[in-house]
């Protein structure tokens, strides 16, 4: 660590841990240590969520808050240079600072993409690059809160010896590389043969127990509950609620980034649904405290092929939906079950948000245009670009209205997809901007040949 991250802040924050705990989403009364090893409620099996009481942080006005988040952003001085950590009085407060496990994560780029907007007819349109981080995903924000409690735990004694995690890849990336850099064993879940190459050998790289298992994440999803039920390995999937206190920094940060104005839209790719979770508790946070005024609706994107939130929003939300989720492009939402189900429908109907899907061929075609105005998308941002062109053409967005897509992965993790594209070997996909190399003798002739023909 260098003298200059590695300088301290001149004093602690507070770290009552009476101000935060785990509580029950259903309103169950028990309150928890953020420190127990628990992830559901013990009297009605409920999801939990970490609680923060408002009073201590009134304490500051909305002013004040804003001044001190501003003044961290993307400074040296440990740990508030980081996009989670500079907001740690809204985390996890009572965290030691030799518990924290960060690689500065988070301040990712808001991108405008300008020529991209003014071909859909929304040129106020923002892209969250949150696939320049770490591991290339979004998931890094999440696991360095988990990460950094159960360092925490296992410092005080904790019988926890190992994390694991069910993955369609990128949360296993960001769960091996957080825990080999604070020293934790890692245990990685994955579908044989159901993640791109790039997500596999990022949690092998970084030395993680990597098991491939005969089945879908679902499938993943029962093993991993089932190995962490004798509490000595600590359950790293975002059922466990300490991933959403990193997630929903992203939203904050964004707010930040426009100097503390609201976005009309924001649009976001959804699988287990805890990402769009994330971001209502975020707002609601800022609105709790005064630093904003109204909330931004919200849009959950899901691929065709893997729906039930979709199928859940149609019918109003009178009853969850679980599906059998099919093969699709977008391989890290390919979820049948998603276990925050009650957290995203709270999201969705207090922000009077909306749930669309897209399919693979939508999905594959939004991508490669967003890609010939200078980006480099994954299929799941190709499914919130695909879920934005949709909901403009049917008169939802307007041109005027202010629209964030939050881009969750890198592309450089999907290449196969990128080349199955520009080849025209994707299935149910028909390449409407296919662009492949093409090979020519080393003559300079027949070069300035196919020049000319392709600028003409």
């Amino acid at each position: 660590m260098s003298s200059a991250v590695a300088s301290q802040p001149a004093s602690q924050p507070a770290t009552d841990q009476q101000s935060h705990y785990f509580r029950c989403i259903a309103g169950c009364s028990a309150k928890h240590s953020i420190y127990d090893v628990i992830y559901t409620c013990p009297s009605c099996g409920n999801l939990l969520e970490v609680h923060h009481d408002l009073k201590p942080l009134q304490k500051r006005s909305a002013d004040q808050w804003k001044q001190l988040f501003d003044s961290r952003a993307s400074t040296s001085v440990w740990p508030y240079g980081s996009g989670v950590w500079g907001m740690r009085e809204w985390v996890i407060p009572s965290l030691k600072d030799e518990n924290i496990v960060s690689m500065f994560e988070g301040n990712t780029n808001l991108f405008w993409a300008e020529r991209l907007g003014q071909q859909l007819g929304v040129p106020d349109l923002w892209i969250k690059l949150c696939g320049n981080s770490h591991t290339g995903s979004f998931k890094d924000l999440g696991m360095t809160v988990l990460v950094s409690v159960v360092k925490q735990m296992m410092s005080r004694g904790s019988s926890v010896r190992a994390v694991a995690c069910a993955s369609t890849g990128d949360t296993s990336a960001a769960l091996a590389a957080y825990a080999a850099y604070a020293g934790i064993p890692a245990v990685i879940f994955l579908p044989a043969g159901k993640v791109s190459t790039a997500q596999l050998i990022q949690p092998v790289a970084n030395g993680a127990h990597v098991l491939a298992l005969d089945t879908d994440f679902d499938g993943c999803m029962k093993i991993v509950k089932a190995v962490t039920q004798d509490n000595s390995i600590y359950l790293a999937n975002s059922m466990n609620s300490l991933r959403i206190e990193g997630q929903k920094t992203v939203g904050i940060e964004i707010v930040r980034q426009f100097d503390w104005q609201i976005p009309d839209w924001i649009i976001i790719p959804v699988g287990n649904l805890g990402n769009v979770s994330a971001l209502y508790k975020g707002f609601k946070l800022m609105m709790d405290l005064g630093l904003i005024s109204r909330l931004p609706r919200l849009v959950a994107a899901q691929a065709a092929k893997a729906s039930p939130f979709y199928d859940s929003f149609k019918n109003g939300f009178k009853e969850k939906v679980v599906v059998t989720a099919q093969n699709t492009l977008a391989n890290a939402i390919r979820i049948g079950n998603p276990v925050s189900y009650d957290k995203a429908v709270k999201a969705i109907v207090e922000t009077n948000g909306i749930v669309e899907q897209a399919t693979e061929n939508e999905l594959a075609a939004a991508a490669a245009h967003a890609d010939l105005t200078g980006m480099f998308t994954c299929p799941h941002t190709g499914v919130a670009l695909a879920v934005l062109s949709k909901l403009i053409q049917q008169g939802v967005i307007k041109s005027s209205d202010k629209t964030v897509v939050i881009s969750t992965a890198h592309g450089l993790k999907f290449t196969d997809f990128k080349v199955g594209y520009h080849e025209s070997t994707l299935e149910e996909v028909t390449s409407e901007y296919p662009n492949p190399a093409v090979h020519l003798p080393a003559n300079a002739e027949v070069v300035k040949a196919e020049i000319a023909k392709r600028l003409s």
